[in-house]
């Protein structure tokens, strides 16, 4: 990745648990042509915030928050995870990742599909089960813990799938439009546990949606990425303490905001 120089001031960089610096990506066609996914995406993310990245479909939300994973290497630019390049990031497990699509194993457990981030490493199973049965209790989902997925309802499964993010003990937490297919209900029921976690554990959370209500609900910042090629249109700071009643004036007012930026 090329070197860049950021606009971002160096108190911010350094205060930041994720930095973007000049981030581009571009992909081939399917007649061979660049397709221009970013283009030089400057942010910061403040250490424990939770920052939404929201546009329409096709900005690169998703494109976005995978090269802050790690997954998608950009074609130019800088990633620096907690002040460190990265290129030379080596603690992955402090950065949980949970997708759109819950992903549960079908033939395992409620815990089971929990313990599963864990049985990579070298941890004693005794003490797996310890850290998946906290994970499990966290979500309030204790009494489904020998449930299969197709026992459980969609909140649920999406809970399990929380479960399995948080179990590793994430610093960051990144998050791909993971209520989008839920009911509204059960959405905001799911908006009420993200927020009772991170009050608890203070992880920096980043999650992309194309939900106005959701980022304003949630979030502390708001990026606005307008299409194609995806770039910061606008970074938008939520002024509002939590909860948020999205039929109040003050949070409708940010939502019209928003929704004249996509």
């Amino acid at each position: 990745m090329d070197a860049v120089t950021s606009p971002l001031p160096a108190e911010t960089r350094a205060a930041a648990a994720i930095t973007v610096r000049g981030v581009s990506k571009w992909f081939k066609s399917a007649d061979g042509q660049p397709l221009h996914a970013l283009q030089d995406i400057d942010l910061a993310v403040p250490a424990h915030a939770i920052l939404a990245i929201l546009g329409a479909s096709g900005c690169g939300k998703s494109t976005l928050l995978n090269i802050i994973s790690g997954l998608v290497t950009p074609e130019r630019g800088e990633i620096r995870i907690n002040n460190v390049p990265q290129r030379d990031f080596t603690d992955w497990r402090s950065m949980g990742y949970i997708f759109q699509d819950d992903r549960l194993l079908p033939w395992r457990t409620a815990m089971r599909n929990v313990e599963f981030s864990l049985e990579a490493g070298s941890m004693p199973r005794e003490q797996r089960r310890a850290r998946a049965c906290e994970a499990m209790q966290l979500v309030g989902l204790e009494a489904f813990a020998d449930a299969f997925p197709y026992q459980l309802s969609g909140g649920m499964r999406s809970r399990v799938a929380l479960a399995r993010g948080l179990v590793l003990e994430p610093g960051i937490l990144l998050m791909d439009e993971p209520f989008s297919r839920l009911d509204a209900q059960t959405r905001t029921q799911m908006h009420g546990e993200l927020l009772r976690i991170h009050g608890l554990k203070h992880m920096t959370i980043v999650f992309v949606t194309h939900d106005v209500e959701e980022a304003v609900v949630l979030a502390d910042q708001v990026v606005v990425l307008a299409p194609r090629p995806g770039r910061v249109r606008e970074i938008v700071d939520i002024a509002l303490a939590r909860p948020r009643d999205p039929t109040l004036p003050a949070v409708t007012g940010y939502i019209q905001r928003l929704r004249t930026l996509i």
